[in-house]
């Protein structure tokens, strides 16, 4: 501010420099606050050296599939618990702030995918459970990507109790008239009057029509993955969408140099993450989503999984057999959790 150090508490623009240099003194008299120039920033009140801190903003902002806390730990000689904090404070960085809207250059691209564990790799303690309760994707977080081909990259956690926050979110980010293309689920049927929509169904083996595909998303996603597989293994619901922040972070600058991201990530340092903050309790349910119209459909249909992805959404289990000819009992049985083998015609089947 006009080269002058302002107190972060009063305002107040003349300070003392006392400690030799490394901190200040309001000159207030009401004030007279002491502080640093990390106050308000994601180093205040830290125990651990700029030096390190640096370091693992660079670390973290130039690994493509990310840093795990227990790699960070070793890197700069910290605890694996203090690393795993300061990984979660690099991703309120990397957040984004401020609105984006896409489609105003190129098609829009988007898509959802489910993250999370296979049955097969859990010990039975956790398998059995989520077997027994019916729902094929008990333990997957819903991803929903958009993508504008050659821009930008949003990604967004969908809570399970609120289906109509796909829509929602789509409406919110790509900009209206633009041209949308997504695959043959009927989530988006609420807002593709807004846009000119292209859809390609997958559960009849399309994929590209024309300039209508969703394999800009789908790569963005198999990349995601990638750095979870393979960096950190397991990511909980609850902080899904911090390591979906820091993934679109780094993609949508994945054309300029590593010192550039760095700075980059320096001047958006300007925000607080506590710990009481990052552990707090999570509420399960969401408030209720006021809707501008109530749905034409009192229920919320069928989905068809393959590979974890969304292939199609039915209205109901008859319009499901008849658009794909599956049977409709072996639908109806999978989507139950009565079916041993979980799938029909080679799909996984859960209620929407």
């Amino acid at each position: 501010m006009g080269g002058k150090t302002v107190c972060p508490y009063c305002k107040h623009d003349k300070c003392y420099v006392i400690e030799g240099g490394k901190r200040y003194k309001c000159a207030n008299n009401k004030c007279y606050a002491r502080f640093t120039v990390t106050v308000g920033t994601i180093f205040e009140a830290s125990n651990i050296s700029l030096t390190k801190w640096f370091t693992a903003i660079y670390l973290t902002t130039a690994h493509k599939r990310g840093i795990s806390s227990y790699q960070l730990s070793r890197d700069i000689g910290v605890t694996q618990k203090t690393a795993w904090f300061i990984l979660h404070r690099i991703r309120e960085v990397l957040r984004r702030k401020q609105p984006v809207t896409l489609g105003a250059n190129a098609p829009v691209e988007a898509d959802e995918t489910f993250v999370g564990g296979k049955y097969s790799n859990m010990h039975n303690k956790k398998r059995v459970p989520l077997l027994q309760s019916g729902d094929n994707f008990a333990n997957k977080t819903t991803v929903l990507g958009i993508i504008e081909r050659g821009g930008e990259l949003v990604a967004t956690v969908i809570p399970k109790n609120n289906p109509y926050k796909i829509a929602m979110t789509v409406s919110e980010v790509v900009a209206k008239q633009s041209t949308l293309i997504t695959d043959g689920t009927n989530m988006y049927q609420r807002i593709v009057s807004s846009y000119n929509h292209y859809s390609v169904n997958h559960s009849i083996s399309e994929y590209v029509r024309g300039f209508a595909h969703t394999n800009t998303i789908e790569g963005v996603f198999s990349h995601f993955k990638r750095s979870i597989i393979g960096t950190f293994f397991h990511i909980s619901p609850k902080h899904t969408q911090r390591y979906c922040d820091e993934f679109a972070a780094k993609f949508n600058t994945r054309k300029v140099k590593d010192s550039e991201r760095f700075v980059m990530a320096l001047k958006g340092c300007e925000c607080r993450l506590g710990l009481k903050q990052l552990v707090a309790t999570v509420e399960d349910i969401e408030p209720a989503v006021v809707l501008d119209e109530k749905p034409k459909n009192r229920y919320k249909g069928i989905l068809q999984i393959k590979d974890g992805e969304i292939v199609g959404h039915y209205k109901s289990l008859r319009d499901a057999a008849n658009k794909t000819g599956i049977d409709k009992g072996q639908i109806s049985k999978v989507c139950a959790g009565k079916k041993e083998h979980r799938t029909a015609g080679g799909f996984n089947w859960i209620y929407a």
